[in-house]
C-alpha cells in the first residue's frame, strides 16, 4: 500500500477534524475512532479517518453538502470532501448476529455502547481531535502499552459475530508486532473452520493486507498455527514438512523456504508492497507438495512448476482474483526456474527473456528465492549487469524488413511471413544481421516464395 504524501496526509486530517467540529457546532457528539486513533498513539500517520457521532444518518446528510448513504441501515454515511470519502457512523449497539457477518438489527445508542460492540481493544479507542484527548472504555491503552491484541469482551462472541475477525486478528498482530491474548488465540483455533463461510472477496482483501504490509512472515506463521491457513488455502498449508535436498535448500522444508521469502518482500522502492510479487512468493513453490518423489539419487520435484501453476490458478479463482492479477502471478510462477540457465542462453533468447513484461518482478522473485536458500546471486547479478549494459535498441531492435517489404519480395501474407519476421529479429538479437541488405539476402537464402 502506498503511503500518502505529507501534504495530502495533513489535508485529509484537517478535513476530518473539520467534520468533527461541524458536527459539534450542530450540537452532536463526535470523535475519531479505531485505527486512526491507534496510529496516532503509535506516532504513525493514518491513511484514513473514521468518525463516530451521536447524529443520525439523516442528520449527517442534512449538515454536509456532499454525502453518500453507504450503509444508512447500519448508521454509516460517507461525507465527501474534495473527492475524499470520510466514513461517519452513528453510535450504535447491535442485535444478534445470525450469519457470521452482520447484525440482524441495530439501535442507535451512546459512544460507550458503540465501543463495546467493536472487535479489539486497540481499535476501541475514541479521540477528541481538537484536544487530542483519548477516551478509553476498554483498556485499549494498557493493551497497546503491553503490545497485546485482545477482543473486546468474550472472544467466542466477537468471532461468532463476524468470522472474518479471526483473520483480522492475525493481520493486526502481524502488522503491529503484537502478541495475541491467549483466550483470543484459543478462540481463533477453536472457530477456525468457520472462516470458510466468509465471502471470497473479503478473504482476499484481508490476505492482501497481510501480504503487503509489515509482518507478513509472522502473519502466515500464525495462520498456520491457528489452522486458519488449512481452512483458507490447504494447498499452502501442505507445504509444511515437505523436505528438500539440503545441498540446495539448507534452510529446511518448502514451508520454511516460503516463509523466508515472505520475510524479505521489499517494503521500500519501486516494488514495495507489490501484491503480485507477494502472491507469487507465496504460491510459486505450491506444486512441490504434490510432486515430491525420492529415490536412490535423492529428492525430486519433477513437474512442480506446471503443477504449481494449476494449483495457484485454482486458489486465485476460488478467491476471485482479477484476470490481470491471475495472469501476472501465473507468469511469475511459470518462468521462475528459467533463471538457472540465463548464463548459457544464446543472445537472442536471453534478450527476449530480459525484455519480458514485468521483468523487474521476475528478477525480484528470483532474488527472494536465492536469498531464502543458498544465497547465491550469480544469475541475479548477471541479469542486472546485462540490463545495465544493453541499450533499448539492443532488446527491441527496429525491424529491418516489414510485412510490406516481404510482400514486395513475393511472399504472401500468412504463417510463413510471421516465421520470417521472428527469424529476422532473432538474427538481429544475435547480432549476425545489422542492415536491410543482409536481411533481404538472409530471407532469399532461407525461404522460397
Amino acid at each position: 500500500m502506498q503511503k500518502l504524501k505529507s501534504k495530502e496526509s495533513n489535508d485529509i486530517r484537517q478535513h476530518a477534524v473539520e467534520i468533527v467540529r461541524k458536527l459539534k457546532r450542530e450540537g452532536f457528539e463526535a470523535y475519531f475512532v479505531g485505527g486512526c486513533v491507534r496510529d496516532f498513539i503509535r506516532n504513525v500517520t493514518p491513511d484514513d479517518y473514521d468518525i463516530v457521532t451521536s447524529a443520525h444518518p439523516e442528520q449527517v446528510m442534512a449538515i454536509f453538502p456532499r454525502t453518500v448513504a453507504v450503509g444508512a441501515k447500519f448508521g454509516v454515511v460517507a461525507v465527501i470532501v474534495e473527492s475524499h470519502p470520510y466514513e461517519v457512523a452513528t453510535f450504535r449497539s447491535d442485535d444478534a448476529y445470525i450469519d457470521g457477518r452482520r447484525p440482524s438489527g441495530v439501535h442507535f445508542s451512546t459512544s460507550r455502547k458503540d465501543v463495546f460492540r467493536r472487535d479489539f481493544t486497540v481499535n476501541g479507542l475514541l479521540m477528541n481531535p481538537e484536544t487530542e484527548e483519548i477516551i478509553d472504555h476498554v483498556h485499549g491503552l494498557d493493551d497497546m502499552e503491553k503490545k497485546i491484541l485482545r477482543t473486546i469482551g468474550d472472544p467466542d462472541q466477537r468471532f461468532n459475530e463476524d468470522y472474518l475477525r479471526m483473520l483480522r486478528a492475525i493481520r493486526f498482530a502481524a502488522n503491529l508486532n503484537y502478541e495475541i491474548d491467549p483466550a483470543t488465540y484459543d478462540a481463533i483455533a477453536k472457530h477456525a473452520a468457520k472462516i470458510k463461510q466468509i465471502s471470497a472477496e473479503r478473504l482476499q482483501e484481508e490476505l492482501v493486507k497481510i501480504l503487503t504490509r509489515t509482518g507478513t512472515r509472522r502473519g502466515f506463521e500464525l495462520m498456520g498455527k491457528t489452522k486458519l491457513l488449512r481452512e483458507i488455502m490447504p494447498e499452502v498449508d501442505q507445504l509444511q514438512g515437505v523436505l528438500q535436498p539440503p545441498i540446495f535448500h539448507p534452510e529446511g522444508d518448502v514451508w520454511q523456504h516460503t516463509l523466508m521469502m515472505l520475510d524479505q518482500l521489499p517494503r521500500n522502492g519501486k516494488l514495495a508492497n507489490n501484491r503480485q510479487l507477494a502472491w507469487a512468493a507465496l504460491l510459486y513453490d505450491v506444486g512441490k507438495a504434490v510432486t515430491r518423489t525420492e529415490d536412490e539419487k535423492g529428492v525430486h520435484f519433477y513437474g512442480h512448476v506446471r503443477a504449481g501453476e494449476e494449483i495457484a490458478a485454482a486458489i486465485m479463482q476460488r478467491l476471485r482474483f482479477s484476470r490481470n492479477d491471475q495472469e501476472a502471478i501465473i507468469d511469475l510462477i511459470h518462468y521462475h526456474m528459467v533463471f538457472m540457465n540465463v548464463t548459457k542462453m544464446r543472445p537472442a533468447r536471453l534478450k527476449r527473456f530480459l525484455r519480458m513484461p514485468d521483468f523487474d518482478l521476475h528478477l525480484e522473485l528470483h532474488r527472494l528465492d536465492c536469498q531464502a536458500s543458498h544465497n547465491m546471486l550469480d544469475n541475479y547479478e548477471f541479469c542486472q549487469n546485462q540490463l545495465q549494459r544493453l541499450e533499448k535498441e539492443d532488446l527491441h531492435p527496429p525491424r529491418l524488413l516489414t510485412g510490406d517489404d516481404l510482400m514486395a519480395l513475393g511472399f504472401a501474407p500468412g504463417k510463413v511471413m510471421g516465421e520470417i519476421l521472428r527469424a529476422l529479429e532473432d538474427t538481429q538479437l544475435e547480432g549476425t544481421i545489422t542492415n536491410r541488405q543482409e536481411a533481404e539476402k538472409f530471407v532469399r537464402s532461407k525461404w522460397n516464395k
